[in-house]
């Protein structure tokens, strides 16, 4: 028994410091953004402000008249944007994906499992691979510097058709089977029988496909020109060009960056680690 416990106080031990040391670079960052202009470039480096300061939020967040002129870093527009067109993604995405992994595990039709190796061989290819014959044939459809075009070619993830498809193998067949003997067609099955069982995955997906929108910054770079139109990384990156040195006012624009999708995270943390262990979908 003393052996056991020694070993869970071990164990708890190093969650905990894994924990910490996890933690750490986030909470530094929350730190820094309060800190004095200029102060977190200084020897020894702080670890803790000589004052709490609102100087950096109040820059970066609030317009202001500089020499008769009207400038803000245009953070709150990006975050607006940002939050549009991750929202927009996650919707459509889900739409499309979750019917085509419920078709591929559970639907029969000629070609069906070679449609999976085609997605299983397509999932190891870059993204990157295609982002120039991408962004050509979106100059000629008109929708370059478009939400549309920033939105577009993440709708069918193949990886969220795949992780659909796989948590659909655990629902039995028998179950969609007797569905069918009552009568049921195959919308009906779907809306009544899968998404309730399916109701952790959707969620995790859901978290997937919002992070992976809101985090995305090489294809929205490439197709917006607009600064108007600019996600919040794109314009975290515009105003780094800028302002590498000053440290304080980064950070504060970091948690503008971070902050809505944490809490978004630790509100659905719960169907997020049932839906990753396959908890939700029962025999």
């Amino acid at each position: 028994m003393a052996v056991k416990v020694r070993r869970a106080i071990v164990a708890n031990t190093l969650v905990v410091a894994l924990g910490l040391l996890t933690i750490a670079p986030l909470a530094y960052m929350v730190i820094v953004s309060f800190m004095p202009r200029g102060e977190s470039g200084t020897l020894p480096i702080p670890l803790w402000p000589s004052r709490w300061s609102l100087e950096n939020y109040h820059e970066l967040l609030v317009r202001r008249q500089i020499d008769g002129a009207w400038f803000d870093y245009r953070i709150l527009p990006a975050l607006k944007n940002s939050i549009g067109v991750a929202a927009l993604s996650t919707l459509f995405g889900l739409l499309l994906t979750v019917p085509a992994g419920y078709a591929l595990a559970k639907l029969r039709f000629r070609g069906r499992e070679r449609v999976v190796q085609l997605l299983i061989a397509a999932l190891v290819v870059p993204g990157q691979v295609a982002m120039l014959p991408l962004f050509l044939i979106f100059r000629q459809l008109g929708l370059v510097n478009s939400y549309a075009g920033v939105i577009l070619p993440g709708l069918a993830g193949i990886f969220g058709v795949l992780f659909v498809r796989q948590a659909m193998l655990a629902i039995p067949d028998e179950l969609i089977d007797a569905a069918r003997m009552d009568g049921a067609g195959e919308g009906r099955i779907f809306v009544s029988v899968v998404l309730p069982l399916l109701t952790p995955i959707v969620i995790t997906l859901a978290l997937f496909l919002f992070l992976g929108s809101w985090n995305d910054f090489l294809w929205p770079l490439i197709v917006l020109a607009d600064q108007h139109r600019y996600t919040l990384p794109v314009a975290v990156a515009a105003i780094a060009r800028e302002h590498a040195a000053d440290g304080e006012l980064m950070m504060a624009a970091s948690v503008v960056t971070t902050m809505p999708v944490l809490l978004l995270f630790l509100a659905l943390q719960r169907f997020y680690l049932t839906g990753l262990l396959g908890g939700g979908v029962k025999g």
